[in-house]
């Protein structure tokens, strides 16, 4: 349940607002409209938006979370090679 919660409330990028808000306009258009098809197309996005994912399935096509760069720089030993 807690990583539902941090997928839902964390990395909230453009795409992910724009599958929100084509989902949502889907929606009340196919209310008002009272059309099955574009129903289940509004809940596609809606989906897709609240799991952020993409067209791919389970996060095989989700925006990659920002990672943290380390400071660690390892020290690297050089040999001198000499022909003869």
């Amino acid at each position: 349940m807690e990583t539902f919660k941090q997928t839902l409330l964390t990395n909230w990028n453009f795409m992910r607002w724009l599958r929100l808000s084509i989902g949502v306009y889907a929606a009340i258009q196919a209310v008002l409209m009272h059309d099955t098809v574009l129903g289940f197309f509004s809940a596609f996005f809606l989906v897709q938006a609240v799991t952020n994912t993409g067209c791919c399935g389970t996060q095989a096509c989700a925006a990659p979370a920002v990672e943290k760069k380390s400071d660690n720089i390892e020290e690297v030993e050089f040999e001198e090679i000499k022909s003869n």
